[in-house]
């Protein structure tokens, strides 16, 4: 039976970031509902769980669960109920090219919340390799993967695509800029809570804006010990952001997972605070914008300030459409042929039994050697024809235009 690539798919187009926490999986999750995934759809040969801040995803190779059955199943895992709606919420497809076409879309960055959004591959990548891990990198899927990567390269290297920051984390930290001006921003003490990708991509850029006072706060206490020992930062005990003891800081910026509503309270607004939410679930609790004396940005806040930079790269999506729309015609062609192959797989021993039955009665042969030569010659034509025609009198006729032989 013949697998198609299918996905289901939630993200910032069609849900706020109240409906994506819902939605979310933290890292230490992920197996446990791959696992249950894969105990409930026996028949899924590759899976690919897609989590970021803006989207939540599942592409899962399958010959018969279809994507309507596996979005009943998601949507019972998550504890949502069914009849509320949230499917709706959700786009899906069970056609391979269509899947394909919707995961080169979504990494090259033409469905983020930030046009061309440079760290979404980064996420694909290490989606994929956790998949390897598990042994689920399916046929299709792994195909699909290969394209992506290709597409990645060409797209940076023949475009402008890539040109200028599209990083929440760049962003933020020129927001603290933006609100406290250049000069002022070296005295501010700054806290990140969390240790993950976001948190390292802002020491990463902090290496352009140089702001010293920094301190790392994680609930693995060795992840934020990791991160001192490489950057220099002081580290701040977890049980203090649990307590929401934050009076030695001037900014705040969370990016925890599973951490919602981590920050509920700051005491002590003599001064302003600036809190930066690039949490999901939300780190820090909304009301917080409300009190006096605090700036709250959250991840929608903070993409809004991005989209300049889709005036910028407008230019170059044409041609990012034109690549993305080569390789998946080399997508197609593969999926094509190995559709073939399997075809012709499957009805070589009737080629092969008919061929020894036409040779045997209208050229008096038994020769294996002689019903191995026609037998090829007519797979052949049947896979440089593209037929999927195994009738037996169309195959029979195909025997009959090859079973000739030089004479000696």
């Amino acid at each position: 039976m013949n697998t198609n690539l299918r996905s289901i798919s939630i993200s910032h187009i069609s849900a706020s970031v109240k409906d994506r926490e819902r939605f979310y999986f933290p890292e230490e999750e992920k197996k446990t509902f791959i696992d249950t995934s894969r105990k409930r759809f026996p028949d899924i040969s590759g899976l690919m769980l897609l989590v970021t801040c803006n989207r939540t995803e599942v592409y899962f190779e399958s010959a018969s669960t279809d994507s309507s059955q596996f979005l009943d199943f998601f949507l019972e895992y998550m504890s949502v109920d069914g009849n509320t709606g949230k499917s709706a919420l959700f786009s899906r497809t069970d056609d391979t090219l269509k899947t394909a076409e919707h995961l080169l879309n979504v990494s090259s960055g033409l469905l983020s919340k930030v046009l061309g959004d440079a760290e979404i591959i980064a996420q694909i990548k290490r989606a994929y390799q956790f998949s390897l891990a598990l042994e689920l990198q399916g046929s299709l899927l792994e195909r699909a993967m290969q394209i992506v990567f290709r597409n990645h390269k060409r797209v940076r290297n023949e475009t402008h695509f890539r040109d200028g920051t599209t990083s929440l984390a760049y962003k933020s930290l020129k927001t603290m800029v933006q609100v406290y001006g250049e000069e002022e921003m070296h005295d501010k003490k700054i806290l990140f809570i969390g240790a993950g990708e976001i948190v390292r991509q802002l020491f990463k850029y902090n290496r352009k804006f140089k702001f010293k006072r920094i301190s790392v706060s994680n609930r693995t206490r060795k992840n934020a010990v990791a991160l001192s020992k490489r950057f220099g930062c002081e580290i701040y005990d977890w049980e203090r952001v649990q307590a929401n003891e934050f009076s030695d800081f001037d900014i705040i910026v969370g990016a925890a997972g599973n951490s919602r509503h981590l920050v509920k309270t700051i005491e002590d607004n003599q001064r302003p605070r600036l809190l930066i939410d690039l949490g999901l679930p939300s780190n820090m609790d909304h009301e917080l914008s409300h009190q006096a004396g605090i700036t709250l940005f959250n991840l929608d806040a903070i993409s809004a300030q991005l989209e300049n930079t889709k005036v910028q790269r407008a230019q170059a999506m044409e041609s990012v459409k034109h690549i993305i729309g080569e390789e998946l015609d080399s997508f197609r062609n593969w999926v094509e042929e190995n559709s073939l192959r399997s075809v012709l797989g499957k009805h070589k021993i009737l080629i092969r039994r008919n061929t020894e039955g036409y040779l045997h009665e209208k050229l008096n042969t038994n020769d294996p050697e002689k019903v191995e030569i026609v037998m090829n010659r007519v797979i052949r034509q049947l896979y440089h024809q593209k037929c999927r025609s195994t009738e037996e009198d169309h195959i029979l006729d195909l025997i009959a235009e090859n079973a000739v032989f030089n004479s000696d």
